[in-house]
């Protein structure tokens, strides 16, 4: 089970649509930092924090290549590994949750039909 720190960072990094735009792109490959960047329409030290938050939670990788910097998403991300389970488990509790809901109120339901004459 993944600590509350790991978590948080992990979700933080996501939370964002730039974040999330940026980690869309790399989806395809690796990808300069102008190519993953370019068209959001934010100043270059909002990029440059943007790519830290995402650099920091271990959602990304970059490699400096001279003066290009090259970004990618990391064979295995132990963070979003985490999150996905902490999801996963939050969804089976509601669907228990929801299903004890559902079963009371067919029963209720069933029982305001027998009532009715």
């Amino acid at each position: 089970m993944a600590n509350s720190e790991t978590l948080d960072r992990t979700f933080a990094a996501c939370s964002h649509p730039i974040r999330r735009g940026i980690l869309e792109r790399l989806a395809a490959g690796t990808l300069s930092v102008g190519q993953a960047t370019g068209d959001f329409g934010v100043s270059k030290p909002a990029i440059s924090r943007h790519l830290r938050i995402l650099e920091e939670a271990g959602a990304i990788v970059r490699v400096v290549d001279g003066r290009t910097h090259l970004l990618s998403l990391p064979d295995r991300d132990p963070g979003l590994d985490d999150a996905y389970g902490w999801m996963t488990r939050q969804r089976a509790m509601w669907e228990r949750k929801l299903d004890v809901i559902e079963d009371v109120l067919t029963e209720q339901r069933a029982a305001a039909r027998k009532e009715q004459p």
